[in-house]
């Protein structure tokens, strides 16, 4: 911990991780608020569904894309255009008198507009720390983000079932422009100019680390979402247990992140801490079958090994694709490994739902447990393709130019 005050002390550190925090907090109340809403004013969680499908289709292909226009038009200028694109999408959906189409269209707007906040913050880390401080930042960073996961689905739970969907769309609101201007606002932002990549779009998915990054992000959050989806069906939406045994699981990251965070990283760190996220959902799958009862003090204490490992993982990711691109190319290369999470976390709901209708949330867990598995042995199989950053920088590779010579 005393690490962790060191590098909370360097000048804007703090102020950065505190203003995306906050930024980034509608990320985790958006999708559950929107399902309330279009359900409350539908009537139907099918159409609710179909407005959450827009939403992410529009979330997973903009990702890449906006995080490109910032090495273009500039951060600030991005990030201001999309908040308010995003702002003002929410508040038709919160306030206008929309059918199934016009939610979906809106709904894929705000998808599209999603500002690229954690590509920006995760593109200027490198530039405020030093190379020392820089592995333990990306740690912090990724065990930080679970206090959004624990918290946010909680507030916006309470404020649309207590007060109404609507202000909880409008509290959204609130938040997407109130942090997105701390953000944009901080001096960092001001500081620091990413340069306009040289390569064509996408080209940063040939390098081997961004795409082991984007699978592994797609299997680890794939197997998250059926966590949540199985959790759920097990307990119930109506009590506490299942939000109490969620946010376990959510503690167990923030406490992996910041126990491991100063481990330096190898080529099988990502292995490792993936084997311990499949060892923790294989023994919750065993305790919600035949032959043991469901019981939220043992699915809890699994979760809580399996989410130690979640945070740590999402560190190795962050610190091995800034260590492997040039500086020019780091916002799209977490633009991409954002959309390989998104599309897990689709799929890993639906594998997870179909599963649960079928056999029950044995299957679910199941499913988790395998998109966990199936991480570890990428990992493994490919161990070849990580770089070993201990004792090494990772900050990004400099952007160089030829230098015109008079001779």
């Amino acid at each position: 911990m005393a690490g962790y005050r060191e590098l909370l002390r360097t000048r804007g550190v703090a102020r950065i991780i505190a203003a995306q925090l906050t930024a980034r907090f509608p990320n985790g109340m958006t999708s559950l608020a929107i399902l309330l809403h279009v359900e409350q004013q539908t009537g139907s969680y099918g159409a609710a569904g179909l407005v959450l499908a827009a939403a992410s289709i529009g979330q997973a292909t903009a990702g890449p894309v906006t995080s490109r226009w910032m090495g273009i038009w500039g951060m600030r200028r991005v990030l201001t255009i999309t908040t308010a694109v995003c702002a003002a999408a929410i508040v038709v959906l919160a306030l206008a008198p929309l059918n199934i189409v016009g939610y979906m269209i809106f709904g894929l707007i705000a998808g599209l507009s999603t500002p690229p906040v954690q590509s920006a913050v995760r593109t200027i880390y490198p530039k405020i720390v030093n190379s020392r401080q820089l592995t333990p930042l990306f740690s912090l960073d990724a065990s930080l983000q679970e206090i959004i996961w624990i918290l946010a689905p909680v507030v916006i739970t309470l404020v649309a079932t207590q007060v109404g969907t609507v202000p909880a769309l409008l509290l959204i609101v609130v938040f997407l422009v109130g942090g997105g201007t701390w953000f944009i606002l901080s001096p960092e932002l001001g500081r620091v100019r990413i340069p306009r990549s040289r390569r064509g779009f996408g080209r940063v998915l040939g390098k081997p680390v961004v795409l082991l990054a984007t699978v592994i992000g797609f299997l680890l959050i794939g197997g998250a979402s059926a966590v949540e989806a199985a959790v759920v069906a097990t307990f119930g939406h109506g009590g506490l247990e299942a939000g109490l045994v969620l946010a376990v699981f959510s503690v167990g990251s923030l406490i992996g992140g910041l126990a491991f965070g100063h481990i330096p990283m190898g080529p099988w760190a990502m292995a490792r801490r993936l084997t311990a996220v499949a060892v923790g959902l294989v023994a919750a799958s065993f305790f919600v079958s035949d032959i043991t009862p469901a019981t939220p003090w043992w699915v809890s204490a699994c979760l809580l090994v399996a989410g130690a490992g979640v945070a740590p993982a999402l560190a190795v990711m962050f610190a091995m694709t800034s260590a492997s691109v040039k500086f020019s190319e780091t916002a799209e290369a977490y633009g991409w490994i954002g959309t390989g999470q998104l599309i897990g976390a689709a799929l890993g709901s639906a594998v997870a739902g179909f599963l649960i209708d079928g056999v029950g949330p044995a299957g679910a867990y199941a499913a988790a447990a395998a998109f966990a598995i199936l991480g570890a042995l990428v990992a493994t199989a490919f161990v070849r393709g990580f770089p070993d950053l201990r004792g090494r920088d990772a900050s990004p590779i400099p952007d160089t130019e030829p230098v015109p010579v008079i001779t």
